[in-house]
């Protein structure tokens, strides 16, 4: 069990940064008066809590006078549009979203800012931001770089991003389906394979979990959901690919049974057909990212409004709940950095992740979670508070070369899925591909 009690990179890098200091001249003044009148350009996905920010960010321009364009993409294509951006002597964005594997390449290219010195800048730094608020998982996962493995906290890392939009993994189960025929909610993966088997028996038309399951990446990201908690890893410490061990074996396994108990044609599904099956009533469990909640309950895109209950990542040897969505950082050639870090600092702090939650956005913030005003309008924000003290930072490797090694794993292990090849066999094959693009990349330079 991970326990975020013990603040470690946040603590040091940005609450010891402001302990002691005094606004004087945001507290005495106005902190956003030298920047009234300036356009901020920020760079957004398409995306359920970038549609809530949007909402809110009127507030903003009304409290500072500074205004904001907002450039919205899909996030591959903003994948695509931020790399060109980035290596630009000036940029057109001031801030931007990044999804959380884009930290490792945005670091390593030194084209994000390290947020130190912003706060650092008493004239720019609230001191009542209390960054010990901020989901630990979430800004060890989306915002560090440079500690332990050099992508996690430690005494030489750093802060480039704070989370924003980001996601954990529940289980959101039919209550109707569970009441029907007196169903325990699974606690367990021995639970959760029983239980999404057996749905199919006693409910004809009706599957058991939906699952991601598409070739490349969607396979990949469901065969890393279940092998946190059940024990696994992709790498030991010396970067040596362990994914085929007994964990691994185990978690591909699991992806297979849930996938044969699941809907009809999922080894095609990706995170919207998944999700979909689930909206429209064909499958009794959903297993994946918190982002799906407004959705349930919208009549418009949903069937089983009212019907859901939630319920923690199922335990296997432990617990591993995924970390995941996005952050916002400061592009090293943004034309606006310290209004950018402002806006930053508005949009994360307390009050504000609040405002973005009551519109239906992902909240980075732990008393956002517990908020009462927050439970009465989503009582599944409770639920998810408690996932997150279990939201494992590490459930799989953020390096630059994870796009590579993904593809590969994504690839090769949906050949096990669709049964043409072992699952053993299919990792097997993973791990040498893997250790030769690490060999490749330089990580046993000093074995």
């Amino acid at each position: 069990m991970l326990k975020f009690v013990k603040k470690v990179a946040v603590t040091a890098m940005v609450t010891g940064a402001c302990t002691g200091m005094l606004l004087t001249s945001a507290s005495a003044g106005d902190p956003y008066a030298p920047y009234k009148g300036e356009t901020l350009v920020v760079n957004f996905p398409a995306h359920p809590h970038f549609d809530a920010v949007k909402k809110v960010l009127p507030k903003f321009t009304e409290e500072t006078g500074i205004n904001v364009e907002v450039d919205t993409l899909q996030y591959l294509a903003m994948r695509q549009k931020q790399t060109l951006e980035l290596t630009k002597p000036k940029g057109d964005y001031d801030l931007l979203a990044y999804v959380v594997f884009s930290k490792a390449d945005y670091v390593a290219a030194d084209q994000i800012e390290p947020l130190a010195r912003f706060f650092m800048n008493p004239k720019l730094a609230d001191p009542n931001y209390d960054a010990d608020d901020l989901i630990d998982g979430y800004v060890q996962n989306i915002g560090v770089a440079g500690g332990k493995k050099g992508y996690l906290p430690g005494p030489t890392g750093a802060l480039f991003g704070i989370p924003f939009g980001s996601e954990t993994s529940v289980l959101g189960y039919r209550k109707d389906i569970f009441d029907k025929h007196n169903l325990k909610v699974p606690e367990t993966y021995e639970e959760l394979l029983e239980v999404s088997c057996k749905i199919k028996e006693l409910e004809p038309g009706m599957a058991g979990l939906t699952s991601r399951g598409a070739s490349g990446h969607q396979t990949s990201h469901a065969f890393l959901l279940h092998l946190a908690p059940l024990g696994g890893k992709v790498y030991d410490d010396n970067w040596n690919p362990i994914l085929n061990n007994e964990a691994g074996v185990k978690a591909a396994e699991t992806l297979k049974k849930i996938l044969e108990c699941g809907p009809e044609g999922g080894t095609s599904f990706g995170f919207a057909e998944m999700k979909n099956a689930f909206l429209q009533g064909k499958a009794a469990m959903y297993l994946d990212t918190t982002v799906i909640a407004g959705e349930v309950e919208d009549p418009e895109k949903s069937k089983i409004v009212g019907k859901v209950g939630w319920a923690m990542h199922p335990k296997g040897v432990r617990r591993g709940s995924q970390t995941g969505g996005f952050g916002i950082a400061i592009p090293k050639n943004a034309g606006n950095k310290e209004a950018a870090f402002l806006l930053m600092q508005w949009l994360t702090s307390k009050r504000v992740d609040k405002m973005i939650a009551l519109e239906g956005g992902n909240p980075s913030r732990f008393s956002t979670h517990a908020d009462a005003e927050v439970n009465a309008k989503y009582p599944h924000m409770k639920i998810f508070g408690e996932a997150l003290k279990y939201a494992d930072p590490d459930w799989r490797p953020i390096i630059p070369t994870w796009g590579e090694v993904n593809k590969e794993l994504g690839t090769t292990l949906s050949k096990a899925m669709t049964g043409q090849m072992p699952v053993k066999e299919a990792l097997d094959a993973v791990a040498k591909r893997a250790k030769k693009i690490q060999e490749k990349a330089g990580y046993y330079t000093y074995q």
